[in-house]
């Protein structure tokens, strides 16, 4: 990453250990600061990670995911008002994000792209009112509404919480008769450990199942102007919670295809006045239509930006901070050639033993593998992104070869459990 930036001109909001460390060779000493919620910081010993990365100049203590005050954290670190570019490096941070950008005077999201976005209800009423394909939805307080909807339905559902990421609390019921039991963990869904221990609110949104694969668009976007775009591939685990296995860039899809699915995504990004930064949206191609899925007004997670740097052969980190700079980076308009991430799903229990990570290194095209639990700890249900066991990380001449490649890495790791 060749971008100059100045002591303290970069604040990210929220704490990604995994993005920081992308970062810590490439951005200068001093450029960062961190924004986090005390509790946060204590919880994920935020300030012991930021002692061992030199371009992290200090970490401010501020509560910012259920409302940030940015009056009064000006007011408190003045700081902060000779930063050049503000991002969220989570979910949870969008909002603040935005609004801090706002304060500055400097390109963001927008606050009111950023609240849309950050609730899935009122995303779903922004693409209906702008004439975006839905699957049928309905905001409801209790099972016995949603058992309803699903008996209008054929039976089956969607439950997920309004307000929360990498698939916490999503959930693909079959029957009606399982609302009840299913309920809790939607309604009052896992707490991630980034998230502050004050409790997220959240409502629960009940939708119409969708069948078909999903994709993903990823659109760079410059004062509103959409500058680059890419259509993901996504392999979404079956049965009741679709937590997503693997992606591959670029997309398999017949060309007319992603142009529809990039269109879509840009009349979406338009309609909630996105103003600069990533907008991350997922779709269902439904006899032929885009149909929504969900949509982040930040960064992609599972390693997707690091498939589009690889597949266009390209810095597409740098390009997004140099947009939210104020800049307008030039993209690759097509790749190159393919990249694939395929996670490792190991089965509950206590983990045994774990073999097979060199031979999987060895397979032509691997440039990453990474295992994420070791012998001795405790594998849960893979409910939600977090409870997956590592990744595999290829290159390809193409996106059949890539995808190929990453499951035939995969093929060669056992993690045994009992």
């Amino acid at each position: 990453m060749g971008l100059d930036l100045g002591r303290e001109e970069l604040i990210i909001i929220g704490v990604s250990h995994g993005m920081l460390r992308w970062f810590a060779d490439d951005l200068p000493p001093d450029s960062v600061v961190l924004v986090e919620e005390p509790d946060v910081i204590d919880r994920r010993d935020v300030a012991g990670l930021a002692s061992e990365l030199s371009l992290v100049s200090r970490v401010v203590p501020v509560e910012y995911q259920t409302g940030l005050d940015t009056a009064a954290l000006l007011a408190r670190e003045p700081g902060l008002a000779t930063a050049r570019l503000v991002m969220p490096g989570l979910e949870y941070a969008v909002g603040a994000a935005a609004r801090l950008a706002e304060a500055l005077g400097l390109p963001g999201a927008g606050t009111t792209a950023a609240e849309v976005f950050s609730d899935k209800h009122r995303m779903r009423l922004l693409a209906a009112e702008a004439g975006l394909a839905n699957p049928a939805f309905a905001l409801v307080d209790d099972p016995a509404a949603a058992a309803a909807f699903a008996r209008r339905h054929g039976g089956r559902c969607v439950l997920k919480p309004t307000r929360r990421s990498g698939s916490l609390g999503v959930q693909i019921l079959s029957d009606p008769e399982q609302v009840v039991g299913a309920w809790a963990e939607s309604a009052d869904p896992e707490s991630p450990p980034d998230a502050t221990g004050r409790g997220l609110p959240t409502e629960v949104l009940v939708e119409q199942v969708l069948d078909g694969r999903e994709h993903s668009v990823e659109l760079l976007v410059a004062d509103g102007e959409v500058i680059f775009g890419n259509v993901t591939d996504k392999r979404v685990q079956p049965g009741r919670r679709p937590v997503e296995t693997g992606h591959t860039v670029p997309s398999l899809l017949p060309p007319e295809v992603q142009r529809r699915l990039l269109d879509a995504a840009t009349r979406l990004g338009r309609a909630a006045d996105f103003r600069t930064g990533v907008l991350h949206s997922e779709w269902i191609v439904a006899d032929g239509v885009p149909t929504l899925v969900e949509c982040a007004a930040r960064l992609p997670g599972d390693m997707i930006t690091a498939l589009i740097s690889i597949a266009y052969e390209c810095g597409f980190i740098e390009a997004y901070l140099r947009t939210l700079r104020g800049e307008r980076p030039a993209l690759p308009a097509r790749p190159s050639g393919a990249a694939a991430v395929e996670f490792l799903l190991a089965s509950p229990g206590t983990v045994t033993g774990v073999d097979g990570v060199r031979a999987a290194r060895r397979v032509s095209g691997v440039l990453n593998v990474q295992v994420d639990v070791a012998p001795g700890a405790t594998v849960g249900e893979v409910t939600h992104s977090l409870a997956r066991s590592g990744h595999v990380l290829v290159w390809g001449p193409d996106a059949t070869e890539a995808t190929a490649t990453a499951a035939k890495a995969v093929e060669q790791i056992q993690i045994a459990t009992a």
